[in-house]
């Protein structure tokens, strides 16, 4: 019986998620913009709460490793170690787009999506102006292009488009839609980043004992950060229960 915690910092999206042998038991989440720095430690600290638990009764921590909000990551892999240094807990890193993916192809009926052989799905973090974060995987969630970041103009993946319905969703495909306007390109709204969407992919990793280092994980930035403002002033501390 594996209890996890999962972070998911990398977006916007600021969510934190308690889960027991794979199935979610609690969930925090807020999407209003980047206030990371303010509210993780007060997610998981009501988690805890609510829960019962407290943080040596974990048997890991999971975090969002990338890519996404270099800021957003940093702070959700500080939270992260930081917990599994004071109880001595294993780290689990989950790629924000293959959790994103995941979802998507464990629940095409409810979201009303075609199911075929010939579709791909591409999942899609905002970065700047035209550019995004993506990679593409098939139905059984095996990568199949690897992450990067691409800058999308009328071509944008028409090899892939020509002989296979893609599937794009993401806070970045709704800046994408009307310049990638092939007739199999299909855009499903309303797919964030989201903690809960980690839990099976930090559940799988647990039981294939597939840990990351402590001391020397870091998050999948892909891109140099640009600094605006000092990073003191953006992360803030706070008590772990």
């Amino acid at each position: 019986m594996a209890l996890i915690l999962n972070i998911e910092s990398s977006t916007e999206v600021c969510s934190v998620s308690l889960a027991l042998d794979g199935k979610e038991i609690n969930l925090r989440e807020n999407t209003d913009g980047q206030n990371h720095g303010m509210l993780l430690t007060v997610f998981i600290n009501e988690l805890f709460e609510e829960s019962k638990v407290t943080a040596d009764k974990l048997d890991a921590v999971a975090v969002s490793g990338g890519p996404g909000s270099y800021t957003g990551l940093r702070i959700g892999v500080s939270v992260a170690k930081g917990i599994c240094y004071g109880s001595n807990l294993p780290l689990i890193a989950v790629t924000s787009l293959e959790a994103m993916a995941d979802y998507v192809i464990r629940n095409l009926e409810k979201i009303h999506a075609v199911n075929n052989d010939q579709i791909l799905f591409c999942p899609m973090i905002d970065a700047r102006r035209m550019e995004v974060f993506t990679a593409f995987y098939n139905k059984n969630c095996k990568l199949i292009r690897g992450i990067q970041a691409d800058i999308i103009d009328h071509q944008s993946y028409f090899e892939y488009l020509e002989n296979n319905i893609v599937l794009f969703f993401g806070n970045g495909s709704s800046k994408c839609r009307e310049t990638i306007n092939h007739p199999n390109a299909l855009f499903i709204p309303d797919i964030i980043t989201s903690s809960r969407y980690m839990i099976p992919l930090s559940e799988r990793e647990f039981k294939s004992l597939l840990f990351s280092d402590v001391a020397y994980y870091e998050p999948f930035y892909l891109k140099d950060f640009v600094a605006t403002v000092p990073l003191k002033n953006i992360i803030k501390s706070g008590s772990i229960g």
